[in-house]
Order: structure tokens, then sequence, then C-alpha cells
């Protein structure tokens, strides 16, 4: 079973170590034996329904323990505004500066592809539900048709409203201590089954890395190799000096809190996912001394909310279009994609695919770009999920730490120490 985390394990022994393994092998065996590789996603897939399948039932968990154990109903108010504002603050902060890289390097010039020249079939999956995608759609689709279908449909936004109702109403009624217990012994079964199937996770990266390399090749990322390294040297510059100040900040090493989720970005390197790695983001955050009540909220509504990489991908994609087809944008226009894309990010889906369909919607409401246009980074977009999801990964363990010191309910000594225990392994 996988290690608890705080508990002290060499590291070739860990899970960490053997997802590592899974991720090269992976590679080497869609790189030498693509037609094998590509047969293996299964392996990928399998592993990701397995965590998803228990996604819903920790956030709800979770989020009605931490709610039902609060002596003041204001604080969820406030944890829930504090958020939502750090959320568009810093995401707004990630599409400038994604704008900004694409504008300085020009990933798209001179390579002169026209969007018929491509296969626009393989993109109709993404650019289709883009097409419908509207700021009263996303508001809606927070409140589930049925109970139990905010469980079955796989959406986090619904499970945490629901989670909500129902830790408001156990907290207003007498008797809530046993309700309450149940909650708990219920999530701690939770994560004990999720510790189970985490034992996956080096079969399930090798998988999916297999395929990622065999179906798409090196070939492809060669080809298109500006706007990728474009999209990881601005993601990267967005973790090292936009979420590392808030680190600072926060009085904590940015470093030691890379090398304390390394589990999770494995996890994430290898699915090309960050749903995955929610489990194991919620326990260790709740480890550094992060409250359960500010982890089960603003981590679930960060996966839908708080989507750095997903804002960076967006703006550099689009821009990397523009200039492949040789389409021209004015300012005005510029800064009408700016505000799309600034609604749109909200609520991009942590899948793989998601951002892909959020381009399309983007291109769709903008038109003055070819929607079919994005076929152009169809081979690609796997590698660039990749970067993105872990990129979100890490803005949203900053944004539940600095959510949960506003609230005087994280102490940097505590989280250094637990840190420091982890990078000793």
């Amino acid at each position: 079973m996988s290690t608890p985390v705080g508990k002290h394990v060499p590291f070739l022994r860990s899970l960490s170590f053997r997802v590592l393994v899974g991720l090269i092998l992976g590679s080497l065996t869609g790189f030498f034996f693509p037609h094998f590789g590509t047969a293996l996603q299964p392996l990928g897939t399998g592993f990701i329904k397995l965590i998803r399948m228990m996604i819903g039932p920790l956030v709800f968990l979770t989020v009605v323990t931490g709610i039902a154990g609060m002596s003041d109903m204001k604080k969820l108010g406030r944890v829930g505004l504090k958020a939502l504002v750090y959320f568009e603050v810093v995401t707004t902060f990630a599409l400038g500066i994604g704008y900004f890289a694409a504008k300085v390097f020009h990933p798209g010039s001179g390579l002169k592809l026209a969007p018929t020249a491509v296969d626009t079939d393989s993109v109709a999956q993404y650019a289709a539900p883009g097409q419908h995608k509207t700021v009263v759609d996303l508001l809606m689709n927070i409140i589930p048709d049925t109970f139990v279908g905010a469980f079955t449909n796989g959406e986090i936004l619904e499970v945490l409203f629901i989670a909500i109702l129902v830790g408001i109403a156990i907290l207003s009624i007498p008797g809530r201590e046993v309700l309450l217990k149940a909650a708990k012994i219920l999530n701690e079964v939770v994560y004990k089954i999720i510790n189970i199937v985490m034992e996956a996770a080096p079969v399930g990266a090798f998988g999916a890395m297999a395929f990622t390399i065999g179906r798409y090749g090196l070939v492809t990322v060669v080809a298109l190799g500006k706007v990728l390294l474009c999209v990881y040297g601005t993601s990267l510059v967005f973790i090292f000096f936009v979420l590392g100040g808030i680190c600072l900040w926060n009085h904590i090493n940015l470093f030691k809190l890379v090398s304390y989720l390394r589990e999770e970005i494995f996890i994430v390197l290898g699915t090309s996912s960050s749903e995955p790695a929610l489990p194991g983001l919620m326990r260790k955050l709740e480890a550094m001394g992060c409250s359960r009540t500010v982890t089960g909220l603003v981590v679930p509504a960060g996966y839908s909310f708080n989507l750095d990489g997903t804002s960076i991908y967006l703006t550099v994609s689009a821009l990397f279009l523009v200039q492949a087809t040789g389409s021209h944008l004015t300012i005005g226009q510029e800064v009408l994609m700016l505000l799309i894309l600034m609604v749109n990010s909200k609520g991009a889906a942590a899948v793989v695919g998601g951002g892909f369909i959020t381009l399309a919607a983007t291109l769709t409401a903008l038109g003055s770009v070819p929607v079919t246009s994005i076929a152009l980074l169809l081979g690609i977009d796997r590698f660039m999920s990749q970067c993105r999801s872990i990129t979100n990964l890490i803005g949203n363990a900053v944004a539940t730490i600095t959510i949960a010191r506003s609230e005087n309910e994280f102490q940097a000594e505590t989280a250094n120490r637990v840190m420091n225990e982890q990078s000793d392994r």
C-alpha cells in the first residue's frame, strides 16, 4: 500500500520511484515498439477511471466533515470569496504571461500551414462541445440533475455543491456529532481504498506514457517544438517566479513544495491529467497543516477555476494558431480574445482534452480564426496537457496554502518540517 504522509521511506522503495520507473519504461516501449505502446492505452485509462471513481466520495466526505465541524458559518462564505478572488487574480496573470510570451517569441511564425491541409475530422469531438459553452451553461452545470447524478456525472463542482448543502444541513441539526463521526470514518475508508488503487499508479503511468509516445511519437514534438517549448518555458517562468513569489510570501520554499508533491507530479506526467493526483494533493496539504475545511473547499473549486497552466496554454495556443494560419487580429480583437479566454478558462475540465475543448470554444466565439485550425495542435496536445496539468496542480497547492494562511489555519514551521521529512526520503 502507498506510504502514509510523513512516514520515512527510502526513495527507491517509494511510490514516487516506482511511478518514475513506469514513466521511463513506458517512454522506451512507446519509442521502440510504437504499435505495442499504442495498444497499452487501457492501462492508463483504467487507472484514471479507478481514481475518478473515488474523487466524488472523497470530495463529498472531506467537505461535509469540514463544514459540519465548523463553529462559524460566516467562515464558509469568507473562504469561498477569498478563493474566488485569488483564482481570478492569479489566472488572469497567467493569461497575461502567456499572451506576452506568444507575442515575443512568435511560435507560429514561418509555419505557413493552412487549416485545410490538416485532418479536420479529428477535431470534431472537441469543436462540437466547444460551440455550446457559455457562462450560463457553466453556472447551471454546477447544479446536478439529481442528488446521485452529482456523483455519476463525474463533475467535481456538482459534488462540491451537494457537499456544501449537506454540510450546512448537518451543522444546523442537533446531535450532529454522530453524523460527523460517521462521515469521518467513511472518509478514512475512502482514503484506504485510494491507497490500494494507488498501487496501480506505476502500471497506469507506464501504459499512458507508452500510448502517448507510441501514438504521437517524437517526430511530432520536433515538428511543432517551438510552440511546445513556448508553453513549457512560460509555465516554468510562471511556476518559479509567480508561484515562487507567493510561496515566499507564505514563508514556504517552492522547491521543497515541488519535491513534497513529486509523487503527484509524476502521476500527472504519466496520465496527462491532474485528476488522479487530487486525493494525494488533498491529503498532503492537510498533513502540511492546511485545515480540512479550507482544503476541502479550495482544492475542488480550484480544479475548475484555478487553472493557471490551462490559462497559459490557451493564450499561447490561440496566438500560435493565429500566426500559423496567417490570420490577423486587431488590438481590439486580441483584447476580446483575452476576455473570452478569461471566461472560458473557468470550468475547463481537468481531464485530457479539456483544454482542447476550451480552445475550440474560444475560437468559435472569436470568429476570426478557423476552429478547424486546432487540428494543427492535435499531435502535441497530449504533451502540452502534461505541462498545463502539472502547473495547475502546483498552482492549486499554493492557492490552498495562501487561503489557509489568511484564515490563520496554516503554520509555515509545521509545513516546512513535514516537507523536510519527505525530502529526506
